[in-house]
Protein backbone atom coordinates (compact mmCIF):
# COMPACT_ATOMS: atom_id res chain seq x y z
CA UNK A 1 0.00 0.00 0.00
CA UNK A 2 1.44 3.36 -1.05
CA UNK A 3 2.05 6.29 1.26
CA UNK A 4 -0.79 8.28 -0.29
CA UNK A 5 -3.26 5.47 0.37
CA UNK A 6 -2.06 5.10 3.94
CA UNK A 7 -2.52 8.84 4.52
CA UNK A 8 -6.13 8.50 3.41
CA UNK A 9 -6.94 5.48 5.56
CA UNK A 10 -8.60 7.56 8.27
CA UNK A 11 -10.60 9.72 5.86
CA UNK A 12 -14.36 9.18 5.66
CA UNK A 13 -15.10 11.53 2.78
CA UNK A 14 -18.47 10.98 1.14
CA UNK A 15 -19.78 8.82 3.97
CA UNK A 16 -22.94 9.53 5.93
CA UNK A 17 -22.64 9.23 9.70
CA UNK A 18 -25.53 9.01 12.12
CA UNK A 19 -24.34 10.04 15.58
CA UNK A 20 -26.93 9.47 18.29
CA UNK A 21 -26.26 11.45 21.44
CA UNK A 22 -24.56 14.20 19.45
CA UNK A 23 -25.97 16.99 21.60
CA UNK A 24 -23.24 16.83 24.23
CA UNK A 25 -20.19 15.07 25.60
CA UNK A 26 -18.65 12.17 23.72
CA UNK A 27 -21.39 12.20 21.06
CA UNK A 28 -20.80 15.86 20.19
CA UNK A 29 -17.04 15.29 20.02
CA UNK A 30 -17.55 12.23 17.79
CA UNK A 31 -19.84 14.14 15.43
CA UNK A 32 -17.37 17.01 15.12
CA UNK A 33 -14.44 14.64 14.59
CA UNK A 34 -16.19 12.64 11.88
CA UNK A 35 -17.06 15.87 10.07
CA UNK A 36 -13.43 17.02 10.21
CA UNK A 37 -12.43 13.75 8.54
CA UNK A 38 -14.95 14.26 5.75
CA UNK A 39 -18.23 12.65 6.78
CA UNK A 40 -21.63 14.22 6.35
CA UNK A 41 -23.03 13.95 9.85
CA UNK A 42 -26.59 13.64 11.10
CA UNK A 43 -26.42 14.95 14.67
CA UNK A 44 -29.22 13.17 16.52
CA UNK A 45 -30.22 13.79 20.11
CA UNK A 46 -33.33 13.75 22.29
CA UNK A 47 -32.56 17.42 22.92
CA UNK A 48 -33.21 18.98 19.54
CA UNK A 49 -31.65 22.31 20.47
CA UNK A 50 -28.45 20.58 21.55
CA UNK A 51 -28.34 18.57 18.31
CA UNK A 52 -28.79 21.80 16.35
CA UNK A 53 -25.98 23.47 18.27
CA UNK A 54 -23.56 20.66 17.40
CA UNK A 55 -24.60 20.73 13.75
CA UNK A 56 -24.09 24.50 13.66
CA UNK A 57 -20.63 24.13 15.20
CA UNK A 58 -19.74 21.71 12.41
CA UNK A 59 -21.15 23.79 9.56
CA UNK A 60 -19.58 27.01 10.88
CA UNK A 61 -16.21 25.26 10.56
CA UNK A 62 -16.89 24.23 6.97
CA UNK A 63 -18.21 20.74 7.64
CA UNK A 64 -21.47 19.13 6.55
CA UNK A 65 -24.09 18.38 9.19
CA UNK A 66 -27.79 18.40 9.90
CA UNK A 67 -29.68 18.05 13.17
CA UNK A 68 -32.29 15.46 14.07
CA UNK A 69 -34.42 15.35 17.20
CA UNK A 70 -34.47 11.67 18.12
CA UNK A 71 -35.53 10.12 21.40
CA UNK A 72 -34.18 6.56 21.53
CA UNK A 73 -37.00 5.65 23.89
CA UNK A 74 -39.52 6.30 21.09
CA UNK A 75 -39.45 3.09 19.05
CA UNK A 76 -41.60 4.50 16.24
CA UNK A 77 -39.31 7.53 15.89
CA UNK A 78 -36.24 5.31 15.76
CA UNK A 79 -37.77 3.10 13.09
CA UNK A 80 -38.80 6.15 11.07
CA UNK A 81 -35.36 7.73 11.34
CA UNK A 82 -33.69 4.48 10.34
CA UNK A 83 -35.85 4.19 7.25
CA UNK A 84 -35.34 7.80 6.15
CA UNK A 85 -33.06 8.43 3.17
CA UNK A 86 -29.97 6.42 2.35
CA UNK A 87 -28.58 3.97 4.87
CA UNK A 88 -25.83 5.52 7.00
CA UNK A 89 -22.31 4.30 6.38
CA UNK A 90 -21.42 4.93 10.03
CA UNK A 91 -23.47 4.62 13.20
CA UNK A 92 -22.24 5.95 16.53
CA UNK A 93 -24.51 5.60 19.55
CA UNK A 94 -23.56 7.05 22.95
CA UNK A 95 -26.66 7.68 25.15
CA UNK A 96 -26.80 5.94 28.52
CA UNK A 97 -28.16 6.52 31.99
CA UNK A 98 -27.22 5.33 35.45
CA UNK A 99 -29.13 5.12 38.72
CA UNK A 100 -26.52 4.77 41.47
CA UNK A 101 -28.04 2.41 44.02
CA UNK A 102 -27.16 -0.89 45.59
CA UNK A 103 -28.83 -3.81 43.86
CA UNK A 104 -30.90 -4.72 46.92
CA UNK A 105 -32.35 -1.19 47.01
CA UNK A 106 -33.32 -0.94 43.32
CA UNK A 107 -36.95 -0.52 42.37
CA UNK A 108 -38.43 -2.06 39.24
CA UNK A 109 -38.96 1.43 37.83
CA UNK A 110 -35.29 2.32 38.32
CA UNK A 111 -34.18 -0.91 36.71
CA UNK A 112 -36.45 -0.20 33.76
CA UNK A 113 -34.96 3.29 33.42
CA UNK A 114 -31.45 1.90 33.02
CA UNK A 115 -32.24 -1.19 30.95
CA UNK A 116 -34.74 0.50 28.65
CA UNK A 117 -32.26 3.11 27.43
CA UNK A 118 -28.90 1.37 27.74
CA UNK A 119 -29.94 -1.92 26.17
CA UNK A 120 -33.45 -2.02 24.73
CA UNK A 121 -33.22 1.33 22.96
CA UNK A 122 -29.73 0.63 21.64
CA UNK A 123 -30.81 -2.86 20.52
CA UNK A 124 -33.74 -1.33 18.64
CA UNK A 125 -31.55 1.31 16.98
CA UNK A 126 -28.99 -1.27 15.89
CA UNK A 127 -31.74 -3.54 14.60
CA UNK A 128 -33.10 -0.81 12.32
CA UNK A 129 -29.77 0.62 11.15
CA UNK A 130 -28.09 -2.77 10.92
CA UNK A 131 -30.78 -4.03 8.58
CA UNK A 132 -30.29 -1.01 6.29
CA UNK A 133 -26.51 -1.36 6.33
CA UNK A 134 -26.74 -5.06 5.49
CA UNK A 135 -28.99 -4.26 2.56
CA UNK A 136 -26.43 -1.70 1.37
CA UNK A 137 -23.60 -4.21 1.83
CA UNK A 138 -21.43 -2.02 4.02
CA UNK A 139 -21.26 -0.05 7.24
CA UNK A 140 -19.51 0.45 10.55
CA UNK A 141 -21.54 0.31 13.77
CA UNK A 142 -19.89 1.79 16.87
CA UNK A 143 -21.42 1.39 20.31
CA UNK A 144 -20.25 2.76 23.62
CA UNK A 145 -19.67 0.43 26.52
CA UNK A 146 -17.63 1.35 29.62
CA UNK A 147 -14.91 0.18 31.96
CA UNK A 148 -17.90 -0.89 34.07
CA UNK A 149 -18.31 -3.80 31.67
CA UNK A 150 -15.17 -5.24 33.30
CA UNK A 151 -14.78 -3.73 36.75
CA UNK A 152 -17.41 -2.37 39.08
CA UNK A 153 -18.12 -0.76 42.45
CA UNK A 154 -21.13 -0.39 44.77
CA UNK A 155 -24.04 1.32 43.09
CA UNK A 156 -23.12 0.24 39.54
CA UNK A 157 -25.03 -3.05 39.31
CA UNK A 158 -27.61 -2.25 36.66
CA UNK A 159 -25.33 0.09 34.70
CA UNK A 160 -22.43 -2.37 34.70
CA UNK A 161 -24.71 -5.19 33.57
CA UNK A 162 -25.99 -3.13 30.64
CA UNK A 163 -22.50 -2.08 29.60
CA UNK A 164 -21.33 -5.70 29.60
CA UNK A 165 -24.42 -6.54 27.56
CA UNK A 166 -23.56 -3.77 25.09
CA UNK A 167 -20.29 -5.51 24.27
CA UNK A 168 -22.07 -8.80 23.60
CA UNK A 169 -24.75 -7.05 21.56
CA UNK A 170 -22.15 -5.60 19.23
CA UNK A 171 -20.19 -8.85 19.07
CA UNK A 172 -23.39 -10.55 17.92
CA UNK A 173 -24.05 -7.79 15.39
CA UNK A 174 -20.54 -8.41 14.05
CA UNK A 175 -21.23 -12.14 13.73
CA UNK A 176 -24.64 -11.74 12.12
CA UNK A 177 -23.96 -8.79 9.80
CA UNK A 178 -20.31 -9.40 8.93
CA UNK A 179 -21.14 -11.63 5.95
CA UNK A 180 -23.10 -8.67 4.54
CA UNK A 181 -20.12 -6.31 4.83
CA UNK A 182 -21.04 -4.62 8.11
CA UNK A 183 -18.56 -4.23 10.96
CA UNK A 184 -19.59 -3.71 14.61
CA UNK A 185 -17.34 -2.72 17.50
CA UNK A 186 -17.51 -1.00 20.86
CA UNK A 187 -15.48 1.64 22.65
CA UNK A 188 -15.17 1.42 26.43
CA UNK A 189 -14.27 4.76 28.00
CA UNK A 190 -12.91 5.24 31.47
CA UNK A 191 -13.73 8.37 33.43
CA UNK A 192 -14.71 11.16 31.06
CA UNK A 193 -15.92 14.64 31.94
CA UNK A 194 -19.46 14.63 30.52
CA UNK A 195 -22.93 15.64 31.75
CA UNK A 196 -23.40 12.04 32.97
CA UNK A 197 -20.41 12.33 35.31
CA UNK A 198 -21.07 15.89 36.50
CA UNK A 199 -22.21 14.73 39.98
CA UNK A 200 -18.83 13.05 40.50
CA UNK A 201 -16.90 16.10 39.41
CA UNK A 202 -18.87 18.14 41.93
CA UNK A 203 -17.43 16.00 44.74
CA UNK A 204 -13.71 16.85 44.91
CA UNK A 205 -12.67 13.72 46.82
CA UNK A 206 -14.66 11.40 44.56
CA UNK A 207 -13.33 13.12 41.43
CA UNK A 208 -9.70 12.85 42.59
CA UNK A 209 -10.09 9.21 43.62
CA UNK A 210 -11.19 8.32 40.11
CA UNK A 211 -8.33 10.32 38.60
CA UNK A 212 -5.84 8.53 40.83
CA UNK A 213 -7.15 5.10 39.78
CA UNK A 214 -5.99 5.71 36.21
CA UNK A 215 -2.37 5.24 35.18
CA UNK A 216 -2.39 8.74 33.70
CA UNK A 217 -3.77 10.20 36.95
CA UNK A 218 -6.46 12.25 35.27
CA UNK A 219 -9.89 12.20 33.68
CA UNK A 220 -10.41 12.22 29.91
CA UNK A 221 -12.02 14.98 27.90
CA UNK A 222 -14.71 13.92 25.39
CA UNK A 223 -12.54 14.67 22.36
CA UNK A 224 -10.00 12.11 23.57
CA UNK A 225 -12.47 9.42 22.50
CA UNK A 226 -12.66 10.80 18.97
CA UNK A 227 -9.55 9.02 17.69
CA UNK A 228 -11.06 5.62 18.46
CA UNK A 229 -14.30 6.63 16.72
CA UNK A 230 -12.47 7.78 13.59
CA UNK A 231 -10.41 4.60 13.54
CA UNK A 232 -13.43 2.30 13.79
CA UNK A 233 -15.44 4.35 11.29
CA UNK A 234 -12.72 4.43 8.65
CA UNK A 235 -10.89 1.99 6.40
CA UNK A 236 -8.00 2.04 8.87
CA UNK A 237 -9.99 -0.62 10.76
CA UNK A 238 -11.27 -2.51 7.72
CA UNK A 239 -10.31 -5.87 9.29
CA UNK A 240 -11.52 -5.03 12.79
CA UNK A 241 -14.91 -6.26 13.94
CA UNK A 242 -16.45 -7.76 17.06
CA UNK A 243 -13.94 -6.15 19.40
CA UNK A 244 -13.75 -3.50 22.12
CA UNK A 245 -11.26 -0.66 22.38
CA UNK A 246 -10.65 0.55 25.93
CA UNK A 247 -9.91 4.27 26.13
CA UNK A 248 -9.54 4.42 29.88
CA UNK A 249 -6.19 5.93 30.80
CA UNK A 250 -5.07 2.50 31.96
CA UNK A 251 -7.89 2.03 34.48
CA UNK A 252 -8.48 -1.63 33.61
CA UNK A 253 -4.76 -2.42 33.27
CA UNK A 254 -3.61 -1.36 36.74
CA UNK A 255 -4.39 -2.99 40.06
CA UNK A 256 -4.20 0.40 41.72
CA UNK A 257 -4.25 -0.73 45.35
CA UNK A 258 -0.61 -0.19 46.23
CA UNK A 259 2.66 0.69 44.52
CA UNK A 260 5.33 -1.60 45.97
CA UNK A 261 8.94 -0.65 46.45
CA UNK A 262 11.05 -2.39 43.83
Amino acid sequence: MGGESQRDLFRVDGRRALVVGAGSGIGAAAAEGLAIYGATVVCADANGDAATATAETITSSGGAATALTLDLMDGDAVRAAGADGDAPDILVTTPAVNVRKRIVDYTDAELDTVVDLNIKAVFRLCQVVGRRMAEAGQGSMIGFSSIRSQTTEPGQGAYAATKAATIMLFKTLAVELGPSGVRANTIAPGVVETPLTAPIKADAAWYQAYADKTILRRWAQPDELTGAVIYLASDASSYVTGTTIFVDGGWTAADGRYTPTL
